[in-house]
């Protein structure tokens, strides 16, 4: 009476990492999470490494584990691996008081955020020209 086992969520040439709460909003993870789509998985490394957002280095080391991922778990070759997917999500907002004038208070809220980057096995990677 055991229960049957999950579906696998990525195809056979595919693997991923998810990374929960990060520390940023979700809307400037976007924009990282935007530059490496479609990228080879060692091009992306590179962007990632020069970019000056402080985020890129956390998204660098999810992409650093899906890269792993895809490698010892689904014995796919490095070289030929795309980022087919980068989605964020939101996560949690804790919620702050900030004093103000006469007595009053307003609401900080923080922003956490999920990332899932998906690495994909293709037959040819283009060269960047």
């Amino acid at each position: 009476m055991s229960k049957k086992p999950n579906a696998p969520r990525v195809a056979e040439n595919e693997a991923r990492a998810f990374v929960k709460h990060l520390r940023v909003s979700p809307r400037k993870l976007n924009l990282v999470a935007q530059m490496i789509r479609g990228m080879a998985a060692e091009d992306a490394l590179v962007a990632l490494s020069f970019s000056r957002k402080r985020i890129s280095n956390d998204v660098k080391k999810a992409l650093s584990s899906a890269i792993a991922n895809a490698e010892n778990n689904h014995q796919l070759d490095v070289d030929r691996l795309i980022v087919a997917e980068a989605s964020v999500g939101k996560q949690m907002m804790i919620k702050r008081i900030r004093a103000r004038a006469r007595g009053r208070a307003a609401r900080v809220e923080k922003p956490f955020s999920n990332l899932t980057i998906v690495v994909r096995e293709v037959e040819e990677v283009e060269e960047a020209a």
